[in-house]
């Protein structure tokens, strides 16, 4: 099933003074990117936010699943989705960890 566009929206809405925050489409889901980075995917209508050593002693009690079947576990965010502060303080503090994306190469 593929993510409502509402959803989506609300999410971008509730990430505050972190950069510049958009979402890609990605294979019928979302990409979120700060700054360019990818850090989190939006699927079914869930938020995954990329694991970091930062954001999972932020998060205290980590719920980990896949995004997607075959995916590696990220951070789902449900109940504190709602928490602009506090979502935007963990996005904050992952983009810090998680690597600068390797240029494009030139076709």
């Amino acid at each position: 099933m593929a993510s409502d566009q509402n959803f989506v929206n609300f999410v971008l809405d509730q990430i505050k003074n972190v950069g510049v925050v958009t979402a890609k489409k990605m294979f019928g889901e979302y990409g979120i990117y700060v700054d360019e980075k990818l850090v989190g995917l939006i699927c079914d209508n869930k938020l995954f936010i990329k694991p970091t050593n930062a954001g999972r002693e932020f998060i205290e009690n980590v719920l980990e699943a896949p995004a997607y079947e075959g995916a590696k576990p990220s951070f789902l965010i449900e109940d504190k989705i709602e928490d602009s502060e506090w979502l935007s303080e963990l996005v904050r503090i992952s983009v810090k960890e998680l690597p600068t994306p390797k240029p494009k190469k030139k076709k």
